[in-house]
C-alpha cells in the first residue's frame, strides 16, 4: 500500500500539471485573432459589463462571507466535546479558502468566456472546423481549472493538517476538519448563482418580451437596448454560476466521501497505509477523472468530411454553402464518450491499487468499482433522460409547441406538466443507483455492513462527477457560442458566419439543459452521501453517553423541523423567481422608454443606450439576491438554536440536532424534486419555442410563436435561476450543519 504523503505528492503533480495545461490552452486562445473592429467594438461593452458586475457582486459577497466567517470562529464549534474537531481559525480559515477558490474558479471561467467569444466569431468568419475548436477550447479551459482548482485546495489542507498535527496522527478523522471548506465554496456559490442567475434571466426576459413580442425584432438584433445586458447575462450566469455550482459540488462530495472512508477504514481496524487509501481514495478519483477530462477534451475536433445532421438540420444554409459539417453534438458526446471509458477504466484501477483488503474483505475493491461503474451509468442516463425531456426531437417538447397553436395559458399548463412529469424517472434512477450501491458495499466482506454500504454509495457519487470536467466544458460551451453569434449579428457579419455560430448556438442549448441534469443528478446522488457524513461526523463528535444514530420522523418536533426544511425549499425558489420578475420589469421599462423616446432606434439612425440596460440590470441583481441568499443559511442555525433551547427546557440534549438532521433530510429531498421540475420545464418551454422558429406551427410571428415566447419567459427563471440554485442549496445544507451541528447539541442533565 501506498503512504499518505506518496498519494498527495502524485496528487499535487497531477494537480499542478493539469494548470500548466489549462495555461496553455489560455495562450493559445488568446492567441486567436480577435476579428474586424466591428466585432470587437460589440465584444468590449460585453467584457466591461461583466467586469464592472462581478467587481460589485463579489465585493457584497465578501463582506457577508467576512461576517458568517467571523460566526464560525465564535459559534461554528464547540458544544458536543467530541474527539476530533478543527480549531475555530481553522474552521473560518478552511471557510475562507474554499469561498475563495470556488469565486476564483468563477471569475476566471468568465474572464476567458468574455474574450473567446468574440475569437470565435471571428474563426466562424474563416471555417467552421476552427470555430468548433476554439469555442470548445474556452469551455475547457473552465472545466479544468475548476478541478484543479478544488484538488489544488484539499491538498493544501491535508499537508497543512498532518504537518501541525491536528488529528493527532490519524488520517482518518482529517476530513471531517474540511468541511468548513466545503462550506465555503457553497456558500459563495449560491450567492454567485443566484446573483448571476437573476442578472441573466432579467436582462433575457426583458430583451425577449419587447423585441420579440412588442416590436418582433430577432434576437441579438442591434436595435434592441438590452442586448448588450443579455449577452453580459450569459457569461455571468451560466459560465461562471456554474462554474461556481460544480466547484463546490464536488467539495462537498470530497468531504463526505473522505469522511466516510475514513469511517470504514477505522471500524474495519485497517492498517496505517490503508487507512491513507480509503481517506484519499475520492481524491485520487477526482485527480484521474481531472486526466480522463482534458484526454477527452482534446478528441473534441471536426471530422474532416463528415455529415451528421440530425432529423432537423441545425445549419441554416443555402446552395452555395458547404454542408458536410458534423453536428456539434456528436462531436462533443465522442467527447464525453471517451471521457467516460477512460473514467471507468481509472475507477477500476484505483480500486484496485487503493481498496484491496484481502486479510479483511478480498472482494472489496471489485464490489466499490462496481459502486463506480453505477455512478457513471447514472450519469449517462441522465443525460439520455434530459435529453428526451428538453429536445425537439421527443414528445414532450412537440407537445408544447403544439399547445402554443391554442393560446399562451395552455402553453403553459402543458410546460408545468411536462416539468411535473419529468421529476419521475431520474427519482427512480437516483432510488436504483443508492440501493445497489449501498448493496454492493454492504455485501463487500467489511466487518461494518452499514459504513460499507454507504461508502458505496459515496464511490458511485464519486463515479458520476469523474466526468464533471468535460462536463462543465460543455456547459461553458454554450454561452460562449451564444455570444459569438450576438457578436456576428451585432457587427453586422457576413450571413455564412451567422449561420455557423447558430450551428454552434443550437448545440449549446441543448450542452445547457444536459449539464443542468447532470448537476441535479450529482446532488441528488450527494444529497444522500452528505447526509450520511452529518450522521456520522455528529455521532463521532459527541460524548460516550449520547447516541445519535438515527433520525425519528414521528417525534413531532422533528416532523416540524423537517416540514420547515422543506418550505424553506419553496420560499427559496418563490423569492428567486420574484427577484428574477422584478428585475426584468425594470428592463421592459427602460427599453419601452427607449423605444418611444428615440423613434430612430428602430428606423436605425439612433444607437440604443445599450449601458443603461446593463446598469440597471447588475444593480437590480445586487440588491436581490441577498434576501433569498440569506434565507437557507440563517433558517437552519435559527432551527436548530430553536429545539436546542427546548431540548434544554425539557431534558432532551440531542432534540436540536435531531431537528437540524430532519430539516436536512426532508429539504434534500423536496430540493431534489423541485429542482428537475424546474430545470425540466424551463428547458422544455426553451425548445418548444426554438422548434416553432424554425418553421413549425406557423413559424416566427405566429400566434404559436408568440405563446412560446410566453411559456419561455416563465421558464427561463425556472431553468436558470431558481433550478440551478437549488442544486447549491442542497449541498450547502449539509455541510453547513455539519460545520454548525456541534452548537446544536444542548447541555447533559438540563
Amino acid at each position: 500500500m501506498f503512504t499518505a504523503g506518496f498519494i498527495l505528492a502524485v496528487l499535487a503533480v497531477i494537480a499542478f500539471g493539469t494548470l500548466i495545461f489549462t495555461y496553455r490552452l489560455y495562450e493559445y486562445l488568446i492567441g486567436c485573432p480577435e476579428g474586424p473592429q466591428s466585432m470587437r467594438d460589440v465584444a468590449r461593452p460585453i467584457q466591461e459589463g461583466a467586469s464592472g458586475f462581478f467587481k460589485v457582486q463579489y465585493s457584497t459577497i465578501a463582506s457577508i462571507a467576512g461576517i458568517f466567517a467571523l460566526v464560525i470562529y465564535f459559534f461554528g464549534t464547540g458544544g458536543a466535546g467530541g474527539t476530533t474537531q478543527a480549531s475555530p481559525f481553522f474552521n473560518a480559515a478552511a471557510f475562507l479558502l474554499g469561498g475563495t477558490l470556488s469565486a476564483l474558479s468563477g471569475v476566471l471561467t468568465m474572464y476567458l468566456a468574455v474574450r473567446v467569444n468574440v475569437r470565435v466569431a471571428a474563426a466562424a468568419s474563416r471555417s467552421y472546423a476552427e470555430a468548433m475548436k476554439v469555442c470548445f477550447r474556452g469551455g475547457l479551459f473552465g472545466g479544468l481549472l475548476i478541478l484543479s482548482n478544488c484538488l489544488v485546495g484539499f491538498i493544501l489542507l491535508y499537508w497543512f493538517a498532518l504537518v501541525t498535527g491536528m488529528a493527532a496522527g490519524d488520517i482518518t478523522q482529517v476530513p471531517v476538519l474540511f468541511v468548513g471548506y466545503a462550506f465555503g465554496a457553497s456558500f459563495v456559490a449560491l450567492f454567485a448563482q443566484l446573483g448571476g442567475g437573476i442578472y441573466t434571466k432579467a436582462a433575457d426576459v426583458g430583451a425577449d418580451m419587447v423585441g420579440k413580442v412588442d416590436t418582433g425584432i430577432p434576437e441579438d438584433d442591434p436595435r434592441n437596448p438590452a442586448t448588450i445586458a443579455d449577452l453580459v447575462g450569459d457569461n455571468v450566469g451560466d459560465a461562471s454560476g456554474r462554474s461556481c455550482d460544480l466547484f463546490e459540488s464536488i467539495s462537498a462530495e470530497l468531504v463526505g466521501a473522505s469522511i466516510l472512508g475514513g469511517t470504514l477504514a477505522r471500524t474495519a481496524n485497517l492498517s496505517g497505509a490503508s487507512q491513507a487509501a480509503y481517506v484519499l481514495f475520492p481524491l485520487c478519483v477526482h485527480a484521474v477523472g481531472l486526466v480522463c477530462s482534458a484526454l477527452g477534451g482534446v478528441t473534441v475536433r471536426v471530422s474532416s468530411g463528415v455529415a451528421r445532421d440530425e432529423e432537423r438540420s441545425l445549419l441554416r444554409t443555402d446552395d452555395a454553402f458547404e454542408t458536410r459539417l458534423e453536428d456539434p453534438m456528436s462531436i462533443m458526446k465522442r467527447g464525453f464518450r471517451v471521457t467516460m471509458v477512460l473514467a471507468a477504466i481509472s475507477i477500476w484501477v484505483l480500486c484496485w491499487l487503493l481498496l484491496r483488503v484481502g486479510n479483511v474483505a478480498p472482494s472489496a475493491w471489485w464490489h466499490y468499482a462496481l459502486c463506480g461503474m453505477i455512478g457513471l451509468a447514472v450519469s449517462y442516463l441522465y443525460v439520455l433522460i434530459t435529453e428526451y425531456y428538453t429536445d425537439t426531437k421527443f414528445r414532450p417538447v412537440r407537445s408544447i409547441a403544439e399547445a402554443s397553436e391554442y393560446g399562451h395559458g395552455t402553453n403553459v399548463i402543458r410546460m408545468l406538466a411536462v416539468g411535473l412529469e419529468s421529476s419521475a424517472l431520474p427519482a427512480i434512477v437516483v432510488s436504483a443507483a443508492i440501493l445497489g450501491a449501498y448493496w454492493l458495499g454492504a455485501t463487500s466482506g467489511m466487518p461494518d455492513r452499514n459504513a460499507a454500504g454507504i461508502f458505496g454509495t459515496a464511490v458511485a457519487t464519486m463515479g458520476m462527477l469523474s466526468s464533471a470536467g468535460i462536463v462543465l466544458a460543455m456547459d461553458v460551451f454554450g454561452p460562449v457560442a451564444d455570444n459569438a453569434g450576438g457578436i456576428a449579428e451585432m457587427s453586422g457579419a457576413d450571413p455564412s458566419v451567422r449561420r455557423i455560430t447558430d450551428r454552434l448556438d443550437a448545440a449549446g442549448n441543448s450542452t445547457k439543459a444536459f449539464t443542468k441534469g447532470f448537476a441535479v443528478g450529482s446532488a441528488a446522488l450527494a444529497g444522500y452521501l452528505l447526509f450520511s457524513s452529518f450522521m456520522e461526523e455528529m455521532s463521532a463528535q459527541l460524548p460516550e453517553k449520547m447516541v445519535f444514530n438515527s433520525v425519528d420522523l414521528a417525534k413531532p418536533e422533528v416532523f416540524v423541523a423537517g416540514l420547515l426544511g422543506a418550505a424553506v425549499v419553496f420560499l427559496f425558489s418563490s423569492l428567486a423567481m420574484t427577484a428574477v420578475g422584478r428585475a426584468a420589469q425594470g428592463v421592459v421599462a427602460e427599453v419601452r422608454r427607449q423605444f418611444r423616446d428615440h423613434p430612430g432606434i428602430m428606423a436605425g439612425t439612433e444607437k440604443p443606450e445599450y449601458e443603461r440596460c446593463v446598469a440597471l440590470v447588475a444593480a437590480s441583481a445586487l440588491r436581490q439576491m441577498v434576501l433569498p441568499g440569506l434565507l437557507p443559511v440563517l433558517a437552519p442555525i435559527m432551527i436548530g438554536m430553536l429545539f436546542r433551547f427546548i431540548g434544554n427546557m425539557t431534558g432532551r440534549p440531542l432534540l436540536g440536532l435531531e431537528c437540524a438532521a430532519g430539516l436536512l433530510m426532508v429539504a434534500t429531498i423536496a430540493g431534489i424534486l423541485m429542482a428537475l421540475f424546474m430545470n425540466n420545464a424551463g428547458g422544455a418551454a426553451d425548445n418548444a419555442k426554438k422548434y416553432i422558429e424554425d418553421g413549425h406551427y406557423g413559424g416566427k410571428g405566429s400566434q404559436a410563436h408568440k405563446a412560446s415566447v410566453t411559456g419561455d419567459t416563465v421558464g427561463d427563471p425556472l431553468k436558470d435561476t431558481a433550478g440551478p440554485s437549488l442544486h447549491v442549496l442542497i449541498k450547502m445544507l449539509s455541510t453547513l450543519t455539519m460545520v454548525f451541528g456541534p452548537a446544536f447539541v444542548g447541555s447533559i442533565g438540563a
